[in-house]
């Protein structure tokens, strides 16, 4: 099957730090290792990848080397940024690099109205040459989309997804959801699912990609719950997700996925210690602990 940003599944890799720098090598490594993998497509420097705490300089470097090391796998580049300038420059910076796609998330310190988000995304369009996906995450954003928002940013030109959050629990509220958002925006656009959690139905229902933070980490662990999913099998892959069940609740407990990712990724010598930029931290003690074991349950250590 042909690689692409528009579905399947899209794998979050972690940005590791050392020394408050990004690292590299490990970065490096973390992105040819999910060439090699079954994922669709990859998107670096998104939430996991730690975008909001690095420099310009340094997420261009990063782009670059993503670009380098992702081989045939298609690329897509997060570039949210607090000013629109800064926006706009990563853009061209990406496309340079030869992503071929753009993450957008509506970044800010002072609260966004809905008209201020659509003129970024109005704005970020017309200096695109391809898809831009709308990254819909108010956990870090704190910023929440409406229906009437999304359909209206859909109507833009290389707007090709959107990224929902996490799902109504239930297969029918998932359903219905998925259904009202189909039906209010244009074929064109690919709805992605977030929030590992939710992966499984919001891909029963019919959500084009996962945009998977495990992904970035265990990509073929997640590639099943996809193949199942695209197969028609919903047991397989809602039995797949269930199964990774105590990794969703260190999610939930840790305030998300980022710290425990990190502290993952460092018990499989993927990164060194501390590898989140300051003043994030990642688990440790009786948290790490907890991780480790969960880890072996899972048979992912």
């Amino acid at each position: 099957m042909t690689k692409t940003i528009q579905t399947g599944l899209c794998a979050f890799p972690l940005t590791p730090m050392v020394e408050n720098r990004p690292d590299l090598h490990a970065f490096a490594h973390l992105v040819s290792r999910l060439d090699r993998s079954e994922v669709d497509s990859i998107c670096v420097l998104g939430s996991t990848g730690s975008y909001a705490y690095l420099r310009l300089d340094e997420r261009k470097l990063l782009a670059r080397i993503a670009a380098e090391q992702a081989g045939d796998t298609p690329l897509v580049v997060g570039v949210g940024a607090l000013s629109e300038r800064d926006v706009l420059e990563l853009m061209e910076d990406a496309q340079n690099a030869g992503a071929q796609g753009l993450l957008l998330a509506p970044v800010s310190y002072q609260p966004l109205t809905d008209d201020e988000v659509f003129g970024l995304y109005a704005r970020a369009s017309s200096h695109s040459s391809v898809p831009i996906c709308v990254y819909d995450n108010p956990a870090t954003t704190h910023f929440t989309f409406s229906d009437a928002l999304y359909a209206r940013i859909a109507a833009l030109p290389r707007i090709g997804s959107i990224k929902i959050p996490g799902l109504p629990v239930g297969t029918v509220s998932t359903a219905q959801r998925i259904s009202h958002l189909r039906s209010t925006l244009p074929n064109s656009i690919a709805l992605g699912i977030s929030g590992d959690a939710s992966a499984a139905r919001g891909l029963i229902a019919g959500c084009d990609v996962w945009y998977s933070v495990i992904g970035g980490l265990f990509p073929d662990l997640a590639a099943k719950i996809v193949q199942a999913a695209r197969a028609g099998d919903h047991e397989r892959a809602n039995a797949a997700s269930t199964e990774l069940s105590p990794l969703w609740h260190l999610f939930d407990q840790h305030g998300g996925s980022i710290r425990v990712v990190a502290a993952a990724a460092e018990l499989l010598g993927l990164c060194e210690g501390r590898c989140l930029p300051a003043p994030l931290v990642p688990l440790a003690g009786d948290d790490q602990l907890a991780l480790r074991i969960v880890l072996r349950q899972l048979r992912l250590l």
